[in-house]
């Protein structure tokens, strides 16, 4: 068959899998994207929030019938969907219903909680918009897996085309798709959150930065991390600004590594750090310009329980304890199961095979290491926070097994030699 074949197989496959959790996939935080985006096709603050909460609570009834179902004791018992559900609807409605007449009309994203912390998520449109196309055509709770589906579909191409633009052999490029879908990407990129899409993007910028170190098309290349980082902005600018630094430093480094050696510094890297500069700087500039929350009343969200107590006196010297006790803590729980340090190192040495590339994979992956320093809570939903550090065992494990595959592949002598892809 030929590769796009095996790429729509994967994808429709993985599609399928899906099937099996429709509902119960999201977070507290998707309750915010959600409304947005039906707020963007038209729906008022209580017709979206009708919507909204139906979907929320029906996802929590569903996880608790399959709780339920498997629980030793209890699972002889009256199905507990129905109570979950009503008790869920009452108190989300509780809330809504308070902040609504208390005149919490503004905006975008239905008043799950207070105004404050709800302009966090009213500055990310990129998700909603989306989302909207899907909710309006199918509904909210297909709309959401389909729009799910899609998103980590098109994230798993763009680890495809990555591999194949490296010349990695067909086989791998595929193998690359697949560790997208089934490890911890896979499944974060499909609860109805920002990191499915963050993924996505952050793939799509390091496809434009294998088009412009191998040479072949570098003007497409750069405008395809530019328009990456561009959208990564309108999805969630902190990221933005991580994906342009950590570029900016690997373009650096790659530039300082060759001239060490004496070699040519190259256009390539010198362009993608100058690319990864100006993403920094229109963020920065852009976010200020538009009164975008800045990060001190992030820090404020964090350490007051999305502003629940009193903002914090001293919250940078409480921030900077917090992060010293997370990672100490991170790092007992990654010794104890090390599956994600062992993913990580394979991946390092898979990447040292394409040198140059290899260090914008690694600055690509440091920058789920930044989005979870900023919220160093231990508990929060997860790894998915660090979920772009996964990027790198994902590229780099197919590169690792390259020469394993070139040894097994060897035609018989005097056998014509047919190409890979």
């Amino acid at each position: 068959m030929r590769p796009r074949t095996w790429v729509l197989l994967l994808a429709a496959l993985f599609a399928l899998m899906q099937l099996a959790t429709v509902e119960g996939r999201d977070t507290p935080d998707s309750k915010n994207y959600v409304s947005y985006a039906l707020s963007l096709t038209g729906l008022g603050k209580r017709e979206a929030a009708t919507a909204t909460i139906d979907h929320y609570c029906a996802g929590k009834a569903a996880m608790a019938h399959r709780a339920q179902n498997v629980d030793v004791v209890r699972f002889h018992a009256p199905d507990p969907a129905p109570r979950v559900f009503q008790e869920c609807r009452e108190q989300e409605w509780r809330q809504v219903q308070a902040r609504l007449a208390a005149g919490e009309t503004g905006g975008h994203t239905v008043p799950f909680m207070p105004e404050r912390f709800m302009r966090i998520f009213e500055v990310r449109p990129g998700y909603p918009l989306v989302l909207a196309p899907f909710v309006a055509l199918f509904g909210v709770t297909w709309g959401v897996w389909a729009a799910g589906v899609v998103i980590t579909c098109a994230g798993g191409v763009f680890a495809y085309l990555v591999l194949r633009t490296l010349a990695a052999p067909v086989p791998l490029a595929l193998t690359g798709m697949a560790l997208y879908l089934v490890l911890p990407c896979g499944t974060t990129a499909m609860r109805p959150m920002t990191e499915g899409l963050m993924l996505a993007l952050t793939l799509a910028a390091l496809w434009g930065c294998a088009l412009v170190l191998g040479g072949t098309r570098p003007r497409a290349g750069l405008a395809l991390v530019g328009g990456a980082a561009a959208a990564l902005f309108t999805v969630k600018h902190s990221q933005a600004l991580f994906l342009g630094a950590c570029l900016a430093a690997a373009g650096a480094a790659v530039v300082a590594g060759r001239r060490w050696r004496g070699m040519p510094a190259g256009r390539g890297p010198v362009a993608l750090a100058a690319v990864g500069c100006a993403g920094v700087l229109g963020t920065v500039l852009v976010s200020r310009l538009l009164g975008y929350p800045s990060v001190s009343e992030s820090v404020q969200d964090l350490l007051t329980g999305h502003f629940s107590r009193p903002d914090r006196d001293e919250p940078w010297a409480e921030f900077f304890q917090l992060q010293g006790n997370f990672w100490m803590e991170w790092a007992r729980r990654q010794l104890w199961e090390p599956v994600f340090l062992a993913a990580l190192a394979a991946g390092a040495l898979g990447a040292r095979r394409r040198p140059a590339f290899g260090a914008f994979l690694a600055a690509a992956a440091c920058t789920g290491f930044l989005n979870q320093a900023g919220h160093p809570d231990i508990n929060i939903w997860g790894d998915r926070l660090i979920t772009l550090a996964w990027l790198l065992p994902v590229l780099g494990v197919p590169l690792l097994l390259e020469p394993v595959l070139r040894r097994a592949v060897v035609p018989a002598q005097g056998a014509p030699v047919e190409p890979v892809g």
